[in-house]
């Protein structure tokens, strides 16, 4: 009778170290699906801020290449005191002497 107490004993605690076991792998393998997961939702939103920077870098690229193009009008007519003229206006906020500016500071 002893040993059948000893290899119920030995049974038992098998049987407890496989449960152990099992709900262990089972954590483990749900942890691991929660990081993927999260991993993955991360990875979405980063893909989601680079595409909308690359539309604005790409915007930001037309906008140059409309001013080149403008640029390069100025430098092929020889046109230096119009330019300048313009750039001074529009850049530097200069005016002629008994020129009046109005703003409009309502949409402010």
């Amino acid at each position: 009778m002893e040993r059948n107490k000893g290899t119920e004993r030995e049974l038992a605690k098998q049987r407890r170290r496989a449960i152990f076991d099992w709900i262990v792998y089972r954590l483990v393998a749900v942890g691991l699906i929660v990081a993927c997961v999260i991993s993955f939702i991360s990875t979405q939103a980063t893909l989601l801020e680079k595409r909308q920077e690359k539309a604005e870098l790409e915007s930001a690229i037309e906008q140059a290449k409309d001013e080149n193009l403008e640029l390069e009008k100025f430098v092929e007519a020889d046109d230096i005191e119009g330019y300048m003229e313009k750039a001074a206006i529009e850049d530097l906020n200069y005016a002629y002497p008994n020129e009046r500016r109005f703003y409009d500071t309502s949409r402010n």
